[in-house]
């Protein structure tokens, strides 16, 4: 078991980087605006050309976590396209108005497709984050969660993370370690069970979005984390 490493792209020059250094899977994100937001179909094209690394798309239209009966309409033209364009699995995530994973609608909205998803960060800003992920057990096909444990980033959300993975191996078998991830966090998170991760900024110079993605770094974080994860409980 080496682990899962999963790296934001932006563009198609960040996917072929990505994969180059040893990324399993890439993030497709159109804008970064408060977590990320939806790309056009077109980049999806353009990234499923770049390279043969899976694919996730980000499918959210605008900042906070809920959406409304029209927008869905248009979330799932979007899935549709995007699966059109090659994604592999999407990453999406929406709450109702007091707080708690709507559902209802994200059952609607994964409805119409056969692939894999991840649940957004949406699950870090619920109100009670252990009946949202009793919420997350009643949703088809996810079988991953993006989360810091905080609505912060893992910093400030790494002995939750820990906690959750220790109490309970089928969340341990969800989590995917994203938000502002650090290196010195990952072998906690691996001795607790968990084996996917998602790295942003830390895979390009400076921590910075306006550079691109660096092989090199990509590269350090696949060897960091396949060694870690030889140390992650079995069974």
């Amino acid at each position: 078991m080496s682990g899962l490493l999963e790296v934001i792209a932006l563009n198609a020059a960040d996917a072929e980087r990505a994969e180059a250094g040893g990324a399993d899977r890439v993030a497709v994100l159109g804008e970064l605006d408060d977590g990320g937001l939806s790309p056009t179909p077109k980049l999806v094209a353009e990234v499923r050309r770049a390279t043969s690394v899976q694919l996730r798309v980000m499918v959210r239209l605008r900042d906070g976590y809920s959406t409304d009966g029209g927008e869905a309409v248009r979330l799932r033209g979007l899935m549709a396209s995007y699966a059109e364009a090659g994604a592999d699995g999407m990453i999406l995530g929406f709450l109702n108005g007091l707080g708690e994973v709507d559902v209802p609608l994200i059952e609607e909205l994964v409805s119409d497709g056969t692939w894999p998803w991840t649940f957004h960060r949406a699950i870090d800003a619920t109100l009670d984050s252990d009946r949202a992920w009793l919420a997350l057990r009643r949703l088809p096909r996810l079988d991953q969660v993006l989360t810091a444990g905080s609505a912060r980033d893992v910093e400030n959300g790494l002995t939750e993370l820990v906690a959750r993975a220790k109490a309970d191996p089928w969340a341990a078998g969800l989590i995917m370690a994203g938000g502002e991830l650090r290196a010195e966090h990952v072998p906690w998170l691996t001795r607790a069970g968990v084996t996917a991760f998602q790295v942003g900024s830390a895979a390009r110079p400076s921590r910075s979005y306006s550079q691109d993605v660096d092989e090199g770094l990509v590269r350090s974080w696949r060897t960091l984390i396949s060694q870690e994860s030889r140390h992650r409980p079995m069974g």
